[in-house]
C-alpha cells in the first residue's frame, strides 16, 4: 500500500477532509482528526481505542504497531504502508471515522452487545 492509496481510503468516508498538522497530512471528520499519514511517507496512523488497537495487533502484527510513547497506549495505531493489505486498513480507518463522528461503538470489535 502506497501513501496515496491510504490517502484515498480516508477521502472516500463521507465528511472527510484533508489537512495537516506537525508537518504531515492528517484526514478529519467533524473537526477531528481520526487519521494521518506520517513526514516519512511510509506510515500512516489511525486513531482507534486500545481495545480495537490490540485486536488488529493481534489479527495483522505485520501491518500495525502502537503508535509510539502515550499516543500508542490511549489507542493510536500506526499503519506499516509497505506491509498493509487494503481490507484492513480500511476496516481500521472505518472504526477511527465513527469514532470521530462521535457515533457509539462497541469498546472491542468481538463484543458488539452489552454484557447482561
Amino acid at each position: 500500500m502506497s501513501d496515496d492509496d491510504f490517502r484515498e481510503i480516508a477521502l472516500a468516508l463521507d465528511g472527510t477532509a484533508e489537512g495537516a498538522h506537525m508537518g504531515h497530512p492528517d484526514f478529519r471528520v467533524n473537526n477531528r482528526i481520526f487519521a494521518s499519514l506520517r513526514a516519512d511517507g511510509a506510515t500512516g496512523m489511525v486513531k482507534l481505542t486500545p481495545e480495537q488497537q490490540q485486536v488488529f495487533l493481534d489479527e495483522h502484527a505485520m501491518m500495525f504497531r502502537p503508535s509510539p510513547g502515550a499516543w500508542g497506549r490511549g489507542g493510536c495505531t500506526d499503519v506499516l504502508l509497505a506491509k498493509a493489505r487494503v481490507a484492513p486498513v480500511r476496516a481500521a480507518m472505518h472504526l477511527a471515522w465513527e469514532a470521530a463522528l462521535g457515533r457509539p461503538r462497541p469498546r472491542t470489535l468481538a463484543r458488539s452487545k452489552p454484557r447482561k
